[in-house]
Parts: structure tokens; C-alpha cells; sequence
């Protein structure tokens, strides 16, 4: 899958958006920003907003009305927790450190269409027999709670239930009831760098741990227009998986809606460089993502 090129001239119903670190959320947040610049759209009035780790903080900043340029903190602060935590860690958390959402990539095939009974036990095993970290998202918890942002009926933050495995979509009909705050920090709690988020009596972690994108969870009726960004689909060690995850779950949506995927372009792969937790990149990254976003907004613009 190669980065999309064809312009983006109308606002999508649902909005998905992947997993990726400090550096995803900050391609995330560049992209749309772009796009908004460029063709005037503004993807605080979708109908749906999902978002998985990375994505759910700018999730959770669109349905709260702000300015995507506000999470520039975030992005910060949760670069910097994961920078702090990794010098206390084995060489697994390292590697974890380096890769961003870490866990998604030996877990996330399991999440393949037919094999969710079986994925839930894998990644509950796994994730009973990894470490348990204590270091908590208090940089994170703090900007989120400012953002006021309420589960309205829009907003949906995948994360999964540690000792059953499975996924959790907070927001949705039917799911634990938790507030944003809460939702956003168990779906960024990656395992084995950070604690897991106790929401209802139950732990809660990383929503990348079921898939990178968790496309198939997009909501919507029939001939739904979806836009999916999807930071590690760009290439490094995320990139096999996000691809494979992207295809799955574009097959099995793709009949009832429409569905558009952008990954990073070469310029925004550059910047990123593979090190999605590195706070250090995040200017460069910021830079290569809004003008990949000003670029799809633009030629829209150029072409209506």
C-alpha cells in the first residue's frame, strides 16, 4: 500500500485513526492540519471519530473542539515518560521504547478476520507473562483532562481488556462506561512500559495490542465514507504489520462503506525514521506531515 495521492476533497463521516507514538500523533495531527489548511475542511464536524493509542489523544482533541495544534504537548509529554521509563527497563521495553506501540507487532495477525477467539487468548497469555510496569501517563492524564472532551456519542477509543484479551471500545453502545481521560490513557498504556489503566474493576492497555488501526471497527451505516490515517504503515518496524492489518480489516468493511487509507509519504517516513517514541523528532515530523496533508488538500482545492 503506498501513500494516497489522490486529493481529498470532502469530509469524511468516520475518521480512524492508527497507532504510531509520539511521532504517529504528531504525522496525525500534521496530516489533518494540512488538509484542513489547504481544502478548508474541518474534521471536528465528522460524524465518528476512532482512534487507537496515538490516535485516540487527537481523537479526543477533535470531539473536544480544540485546535489539533494543542496536542503538541501531549505528544511531548508522552515522548518523555517513555523516554524516562525505557532507562529502567530490559532490553524488550527498549526495543518496545524504539518501535512505539510495540506490542502490536506480534500480536496484532491474531486480529486477522477469523482468528479473534484465538487472538484473545494469545494476547491474554502474552500479556500475563510480560512484566508489569509501574510508570503511569501523568503528563498525558494531565492534558487530557483539560480537554473537557465527553463520550457524546461520536467519539470511540479502542483499547484491550488484559486478562481477557479483547477489544474494548469505549464510547460504543454497550461498552464499560469510562471517561475520556480514562479511555485515552489505557489505550496509550503500551505494555511493558506503562501500568495498565484500571477502568470499572478491570485493566485495561494499549488499543495497537488488537491492531495497529482497528479499521474493522469503524462506525457508520451503509456507504459510510471513511478516511483511515495509518502512521507504521509507512515502513519500519511496524510497517509489515499495519499493511496486513490494513488489508484484513479493509475487506471486511469495504463492502457496506467507503474506505480511504493514507499512510506516511516518503518525506513523512524520513522524519519519522522508525523511532515512534523519539519526542526529540517530533518538529521534523509536524513539518513533513502538514505539507503531506497540504498537498491532498491542495490539489482538491486546484481540482473543484
Amino acid at each position: 500500500m503506498t501513500a494516497v495521492t489522490k486529493p481529498i476533497s470532502a469530509l469524511p463521516d468516520t475518521l480512524v485513526l492508527g497507532a504510531g507514538g509520539t511521532l504517529g500523533e504528531a504525522w496525525t495531527r500534521g496530516v489533518l492540519s494540512g488538509l484542513s489548511a489547504a481544502s478548508g475542511l474541518d474534521f471536528r464536524d465528522c460524524e465518528y471519530v476512532l482512534g487507537t493509542s496515538a490516535g485516540s489523544i487527537v481523537a479526543a482533541t477533535l470531539v473536544s473542539g480544540r485546535e489539533l495544534e494543542a496536542g503538541d504537548r501531549a505528544a511531548r509529554e508522552w515522548g518523555a515518560d517513555a523516554a524516562e521509563s525505557g532507562s529502567a527497563l530490559g532490553g524488550f521495553a527498549r526495543a518496545a521504547v524504539r518501535a512505539g506501540s510495540a506490542a502490536a507487532a506480534p500480536l496484532a495477525p491474531f486480529a486477522f478476520a477469523g482468528l479473534a477467539p484465538a487472538g484473545r487468548l494469545a494476547r491474554s497469555a502474552a500479556l500475563a507473562a510480560g512484566p508489569r510496569p509501574r510508570r503511569r501517563l501523568d503528563g498525558l492524564a494531565d492534558y487530557v483532562s483539560r480537554l473537557r472532551a465527553a463520550f457524546d456519542g461520536r467519539l470511540r477509543i479502542a483499547a484491550v481488556d488484559r486478562r481477557s484479551g479483547a477489544r474494548v471500545l469505549f464510547g460504543a453502545p454497550g461498552a464499560p462506561s469510562a471517561s475520556v481521560r480514562d479511555a485515552v490513557l489505557a489505550s496509550c498504556a503500551v505494555p511493558w512500559l506503562f501500568a495498565p489503566v484500571e477502568i470499572g474493576g478491570r485493566e485495561y492497555v494499549d488499543g495497537g495490542v488488537w491492531s495497529p488501526v482497528n479499521l474493522d471497527a469503524a462506525p457508520g451505516g451503509r456507504g459510510a465514507h471513511v478516511l483511515c490515517l495509518a502512521p507504521t504503515a509507512g515502513g519500519g518496524p511496524l510497517g509489515a504489520v499495519t499493511l496486513a492489518a490494513l488489508v484484513a480489516e479493509q475487506a471486511l468493511i469495504g463492502r457496506r462503506m467507503r474506505v480511504r487509507v493514507v499512510v506516511p509519504d516518503a518525506g513523512s517516513v524520513g522524519a519519522i525514521g522508525g523511532r515512534y517514541m523519539d519526542a526529540a523528532r517530533i518538529e521534523p515530523v509536524l513539518d513533513a506531515a502538514f505539507a503531506q496533508g497540504w498537498r491532498l488538500g491542495r490539489t482538491s482545492t486546484a481540482a473543484g
